[in-house]
Parts: C-alpha cells; structure tokens; sequence
C-alpha cells in the first residue's frame, strides 16, 4: 500500500465515525485512528522525506546567501564611502594646492618687484657715484690741462715726448701720459 491508501483509510475512519450529540463533532476509534497514522508513516515515500531534506538545503542556502549579499551590501556601503570621502580629500587637497600656488605666484611676483625696485636704486646709486667720478676726473683732465699749458710754456717748444701707447705727444697736445706724468 501507498500513503494515498493509508490516508484514504483516515478519511473513510472520519466519514463512519459516529456523530456527538448536539455538536459538529464525530467519536473515532483511537487505536484504527492511530494504527492508520503509524501505517501512513512507515509508509511515506522516500521523495517526500528526501524533498524535506532539499527544503531544508534550500532554507540553508537562502540564509547564507542572504548573509553573503548582505556582507557584500556592507562592503560596497564602505566602499562607496570611501571613494566619497577620497573625492571629497581630493577636493580639498585640489583647492588646498591651488591656494598654495597662487600665494606662490603672488610671492614670486612681490619679490620680482622688490628685486627690480632694489637692482634699481642700486643702479641709481651707482649712476651718482659715475656722474660724480665723471666730475671729478673731467675737473682733474682739466687742471691737468691748465698746468700743462703753463709747464709747456716754460719748457722747449720743439721737444717732443712719448705717449704711452707708442705714440709722440706734441707740445700743447692735450694727452696726458701718467706713466711719465706728463
């Protein structure tokens, strides 16, 4: 017999069992009852036990790839902020090096002019400081000059005297030769 049989059996126990009076109820053997129960057992197919057996893998399965998925959700949770957070570093490090490169432009700019203004007075000074030598050896040229003309009026008319060069200077020339300070 199959368990379609044994529980066919249950339903016929039902359906001749008598009624309770006054009441939906019926009276059924307890001892057919529970020998056609033991039978159904004993008698149930290996499919069904074995289909409780994939449900039970089937239930196992779902939790862990519920675990995985949810693991896998917190992962990529983390991850997500982590790239806002790397971005958002990124940002501010962006902005941070933009800072620092306009103040390094402005600075190099302040001293380019600071330098210019500098190099400046300092050809200014140094202009003074020529015109003023200039002055003084064009006074001494002159004075030179004044008394040359007074020691060659003294001096022969037809004597000539070595310029430093290799050159003769003429009475009255207006060259003055330092190394024989004349």
């Amino acid at each position: 017999m199959d368990a379609e049989t044994y529980i066919g059996q249950l339903e016929q126990l039902l359906a001749e069992a008598r009624p309770v009076p006054l009441s939906a109820s019926v009276m059924v053997s307890r001892r057919e009852f529970e020998e056609a129960l033991a039978n159904l057992r004993a008698h149930l197919p290996e499919e069904l036990r074995q289909s409780r057996w994939v449900i039970k893998e089937r239930d196992e399965m779902l939790q862990q790839a519920t675990r995985v998925a949810e693991q896998m959700r917190a992962d990529a949770l983390v991850q997500q902020q982590r790239l806002v957070d790397e971005t958002e570093i990124l940002l501010v490090a962006q902005q941070e090096a933009e800072r620092i490169v306009d103040e390094a432009r402005e600075a190099a700019r302040v001293l380019r002019l600071e330098s210019e203004d500098y190099v400046d007075a300092k050809l200014a000074n140094f202009e003074i400081v020529l015109n003023r030598t200039l002055t003084a050896v064009t006074k001494g040229r002159e004075r030179l000059r004044g008394r040359l003309v007074s020691d060659e009026a003294t001096s022969d008319a037809g004597d000539s005297k070595p310029y430093s060069s290799g050159e003769l200077v003429q009475p009255g020339s207006q060259f003055y030769d330092q190394e024989q300070g004349v």
